[in-house]
């Protein structure tokens, strides 16, 4: 009787991964099991898609007179209809799942990991691909160094103006409308990876490639809990033991765009390099739960590292951050509160999400949008980068549809750019400043071959460049700000200007989602080396 019960409200199986001899293969349920599935999904659906218009259904049940005690009589009957169509589906789904021997085994395995979360059990929980709310807990936040509250989380400081009684009053219909737009339709729009029809139509993918990261690359799932209560879905792919590459030793955390997943995402990038790879979905993508908001998506890339220090086994002097897209904004955040990275590397990532939101809502909408993107969804990437005093390397994709304001063609309009401007000004302040910010700009807003012909007009020497930070670093160390340029003459600004343009930003010509080739996953430069390290 109790394993019927588990088999009835059990998690559904999807995979049966390969094991020694034995071949994976998709998990087969028979025909009551998945009759009886398929009715408990168009009831979900229908429910999801109820809440979602609610208010349209309100207005159209309040129109058919549904509001009298009659028509309220009539929903009830409907909605007992309903539940008992939902409880007898979930009946008949566990007596399907009861006689197939898959399941029954499978709910074994998870059932003696639930009570204990040895190896072995974990080794034999791994050979299944299930819903990832059933997964054991690998991981909690409070078994990292920042458990004990010993280890405070850096933030960026938000100064807010002193408002009147009065003008509180004035803008409060405002911050009501920032509030409903950021929690419905707002959110979504920046992160349309957590709407159920992003899922559904790539849930098959995700299955294809969770399944190849652990039939090919011995991928390992793992669930970790962050301080908010987040469940984020992890895969790691172990290369320390492949005695025939170094990068193994070292761990690359990938961070995803607003619509991307592991399974499918940046994760093949260093894999391709032979690094050892840790990748993670955002809450409420796949297996995560939350909301990508701010503050969960700091929560989850911390417990991330923690995992990865505390039960992987890396230092953090052997992690590199990696980020596409909007995971620039996890990405940075951890460089801030984790210093001693290794390296940085963001691909086709932008400054701020605000001139990216304002350009593709209606001109009428901007102040609300600027309010709401700064109260609810302040994405400002280059503002915590700029905290990070290790080595970064930025990628821009030459023909981005994503992170332009204008159009792909128009390149000075890739917000790339003002991320590179932003640092660099904030790196070397003596340097990039108001005098060589017109050569900079025109370097980033012309093609490759212009940009050879501008290096030879300004005549830069990259031997010389080298050696004036060389000298510098020798004496002074590598800490930012530095005041290396300080009494060089304009030519030579100029020259050192486009040299740290050219070690800081790589081209690839390609749009927004093109797969990173392994060939641009290369190790930053550093400020008084001749090579990356």
């Amino acid at each position: 009787m109790a394993t019927f019960l588990k088999c009835i409200f059990g998690p559904r199986l999807y995979r049966l991964y390969k094991h020694g001899e034995e071949r994976g293969k998709d998990y087969v349920p028979n025909r009551m099991e998945s009759g009886s599935d398929r009715v408990i999904k168009m009831i979900r659906f229908g429910w999801s898609f109820s809440y979602w218009t609610s208010p349209v259904v309100l207005a159209f049940l309040y129109r058919r007179g549904y509001f009298s005690v009659d028509g309220v009589l009539s929903l009830t009957k409907f909605a007992i209809i309903v539940l008992f169509l939902m409880s007898g589906a979930n009946f008949l789904r566990g007596i399907g799942r009861y006689t197939n021997p898959d399941y029954v085994t499978f709910m074994a395995v998870l059932e003696a990991a639930r009570k204990s979360l040895t190896l072995e059990n974990k080794r034999r929980l791994s050979r299944f691909d299930f819903e990832f709310f059933a997964w054991p807990v690998d991981f909690r936040w409070s078994q990292g160094s920042r458990g004990d509250g010993s280890k405070p989380k850096v933030q960026v400081s938000r100064s807010r103006r002193s408002q009147g009684i009065s003008e509180k009053l004035w803008i409060l219909p405002c911050h009501m409308l920032s509030y409903i737009a950021a929690h419905t339709f707002g959110r979504r729009l920046v992160y349309p990876g957590t709407t159920a029809i992003v899922n559904t139509l790539i849930f098959p993918m995700l299955l294809q490639g969770r399944s190849k990261l652990v039939e090919e690359k011995n991928g390992q799932r793992a669930k970790l809990l962050a301080e908010d209560e987040n469940a984020i879905d992890t895969m790691f792919v172990d290369r320390r033991r492949d005695e025939n590459t170094p990068n193994g030793k070292t761990l690359v955390i990938c961070c995803e765009g607003n619509s991307g997943f592991y399974e499918v995402g940046a994760m093949v990038t260093p894999l391709e390099v032979n690094y050892s790879v840790l990748g993670w979905n955002h809450p409420g993508f796949s297996g995560s739960t939350g909301v990508p908001f701010p503050s969960q998506e700091q929560n989850a890339i911390d417990v991330v590292i923690q995992y990865a220090v505390h039960n992987l086994g890396f230092q953090v002097e052997d992690i590199i951050i990696f980020a596409w897209s909007i995971g620039g904004y996890p990405a940075s955040w951890a460089a801030m509160n984790y210093p001693d990275l290794k390296a940085v590397i963001l691909d086709a990532t932008f400054d701020d999400i605000i001139p990216l939101a304002t350009e593709r809502m209606p001109k009428s909408w901007k102040n609300l949008v600027v309010l709401t993107m700064k109260t609810y969804m302040d994405i400002n990437v280059a503002e915590q980068l700029c905290r990070y005093p290790g080595p970064v390397r930025l990628i821009r994709r030459t023909k981005d549809e994503m992170i332009t304001t204008i159009d792909p063609t128009v390149i000075s309009s890739n917000r790339g750019n003002d991320l590179l401007v932003k640092l660099l000004q904030c790196r070397y302040p003596n340097i990039v400043n108001e005098a060589t910010l017109g050569i900079l700009r025109q370097w980033l807003e012309v093609s490759k071959e212009e940009q050879v012909q501008l290096w030879s007009r300004t005549e830069v020497d990259p031997d010389y460049c080298t050696s004036l930070f060389y000298s510098y670093v020798e004496e002074n160390g590598v800490s930012f700000p530095m005041q290396i340029g300080d009494g060089v003459s304009e030519e030579t600004k100029n020259q050192l200007t486009l040299y740290l343009a050219s070690k800081y930003m790589d081209n690839f010509d390609s749009t927004h989602c093109t797969p990173l080739p392994g060939s641009y996953f290369v190790l930053p430069w550093i400020p008084g080396s001749v090579e990356a390290y």
